[in-house]
């Protein structure tokens, strides 16, 4: 019986299907070559290695592929990882699809509609016409279910990226009419609009990777692009010129939403709503990241994680209750 990869142990003899989401053929000090994987199925990804291994094994499997692979269990550097000593290629009509495909469709729905609920909540009628232009477009929209958030870290699955907006669009609606001094669907426009660059910044088939777009302008800028684009369709379907203040209060939001330019801002928030925006966004990438940390921690001891040198810290999950 296949074991999920969330619930692989130290130490553990296996000899079973994974997808090869990655892979590398490299050299160590010694000159001998080795592959280094990414392995994945429904719950997770792994680290694989094989080492004495050589063109031909490499060339055996591509990227995405379905592989069986032999070998063994162990933790290195306070994380598991999988000691291949056999791969063979596999079709897919010889696994069980669902235990790999990571997209949630029916969640995905679910959580697109909400989306489209609190958008329809917007009273600024340039607004509800920007919003129109994205939800109206049926390319868009499916893109945007399986986008991902990002390759590593928060929200790294396809969905991803739909699933952390909603989560922000939730907080900002709950947040914005506690202030007097925020405009609440400014920083709801905002939070729906901060990420959407992601959608041509990764690819979302297959391995999570950046595209060539992505590589050369990052998510900020093709969401600045797309923005204009947008703006330009509402003038030309509305007849009328988009207020420039709050065109530029939009852009801000999406330019300034990393906090600081040392984490890719080009600009650091300098709005009320830009500065809830970027706090809103940091604590749902924190929330998701920590408790993938917790979830996929192999530490013998109960209460705490391994040191993670990503975060700086143990984490305790002694009152950890899962999903």
């Amino acid at each position: 019986m296949r074991i999920p990869i969330n619930e692989l142990g130290d130490a553990m003899t296996l000899g079973q299907a994974f997808q090869a989401a990655d892979k590398q053929l490299r050299v160590n000090r010694q000159g001998g070559k080795y592959i280094l994987l990414k392995l994945s199925d429904r719950s997770g990804t792994i680290a694989g290695m094989m080492w004495n291994a050589d063109e031909a094994v490499f060339d055996r499997f591509d990227r995405g592929d379905y592989i069986f692979c032999h070998g063994r269990t162990q933790i290195h550097n306070g994380a598991l990882q999988v000691i291949v000593t056999q791969i063979e290629r596999m079709d897919a009509h010889e696994v069980a699809v669902d235990e790999f495909e990571r997209f949630d469709a029916a969640q995905a729905d679910q959580r697109m509609d909400r989306v489209r609920e609190l958008l329809a909540t917007l009273a600024q009628p340039f607004l509800q016409r920007l919003a129109a232009c994205y939800l109206d477009d049926a390319d868009f929209v499916e893109r945007f279910r399986i986008a991902a958030a990002a390759v590593a870290h928060h929200h790294a699955y396809p969905g991803g990226l739909l699933h952390h907006t909603l989560n922000m669009m939730e907080l900002a609606r709950l947040i914005g009419p506690r202030y007097d001094q925020l405009d609440t669907d400014l920083l709801m426009m905002g939070v729906f609009l901060h990420d959407l660059g992601k959608i041509d910044e990764l690819k979302s088939g297959g391995e999570i990777s950046y595209t060539d777009r992505g590589q050369l302008l990052g998510h900020i800028v093709i969401g600045v692009q797309q923005l204009d684009e947008r703006i330009r369709q509402v003038e030309s379907e509305s007849g009328e010129s988009f207020p420039l203040q709050l065109r530029q209060q939009l852009e801000h939001l999406i330019v300034s939403h990393h906090g600081s330019q040392e984490y890719g801002s080009p600009k650091i928030p300098v709005t009320l709503e830009a500065i809830a925006l970027h706090q809103i966004d940091n604590l749902d990438a924190k929330l998701a990241t920590f408790t993938t940390v917790i979830e996929q921690d192999v530490a013998a001891d109960g209460n705490w994680t391994n040191y993670t040198p990503m975060i700086g810290r143990k984490l305790w999950k002694g009152g950890y209750h899962g999903k």
